[in-house]
């Protein structure tokens, strides 16, 4: 054994190693303290409750629920999933009593729009199911309350159901499109604490004119938003 080699090596004093363990468990607890700071706890959803059910409207202006049409609109996910992701949905098939034309409705809430628990676009979802989305466009719905920013898809399913769909996100009571401008209003929100709440308004119809189909939706939406209170419109579409 060599004597001189232990004899030069250094010993570590004691308070030196309490000192390093106290350095780090005071940045582990302020970690910990940090990381419950920034978690949010407190539900938007709480404050503001939402009934889908009695919102929206049965009939209004020349548009009326049919009772006897099947609600067509594409929802791929299973239903364990529906359930865990959204708080509630509503799907109704909207006829016009006046030309027989056809509007699908499906709206789908949920209260916690953190990452896993988001509502998932219709661009996701058609392909899902089979659906071709021939075209995908961003534009704007023109009310007399407001704008509302939307997005237009073209889709088709082996060129035999033609679908158009125009739909818009809501993230608290903000109409929102989806990309980097939700995500920075997902983290204002829970900078400040709060678990922000969303849903997703899309109406659809099986029509080959698309163009045609789209200024219907608009009339549709615009009918029906206009039937709501103001607190309703706002909750649905930020107008």
């Amino acid at each position: 054994m060599n004597h001189a080699a232990i004899a030069d090596t250094p010993i570590q004093p004691a308070c030196d190693l309490t000192r390093r363990a106290t350095i780090a468990a005071l940045i582990m607890a302020l970690a910990a303290a940090l990381a419950w700071f920034l978690t949010p706890t407190h539900r938007l959803a709480n404050e503001n409750p939402i009934q889908l059910e009695s919102m929206i409207p049965m009939a209004f202006g020349d548009w009326a629920v049919d009772r006897n049409a099947y609600a067509g609109v594409v929802n791929p996910q299973q239903a364990e999933l529906i359930n865990r992701v959204y708080s509630q949905t509503l799907s109704r098939t909207y006829v016009n009593t006046k030309t027989g034309e056809h509007i699908m409705l499906s709206i789908a809430y949920g209260e916690d729009q953190r990452d896993s628990m988001q509502v998932h676009h219709p661009e996701v979802c058609y392909p899902a199911q089979g659906f071709e989305v021939r075209s995908n466009k961003v534009g704007e719905l023109v009310t007399e309350m407001g704008t509302i920013p939307v997005r237009r898809l073209d889709t088709a399913l082996d060129n035999r159901r033609i679908e158009p769909v125009t739909y818009w996100m809501m993230l608290g009571d903000q109409p929102q499109l989806g990309g980097i401008k939700k995500k920075l209003a997902e983290m204002r929100y829970g900078l400040r604490g709060q678990i922000v709440d969303g849903l997703l308004f899309r109406v659809s119809s099986i029509d080959k004119d698309t163009s045609t189909a789209f200024e219907r939706h608009a009339a549709f939406v615009r009918g029906m938003l206009a039937k709501l209170s103001a607190a309703d419109r706002h909750r649905l579409s930020g107008t």
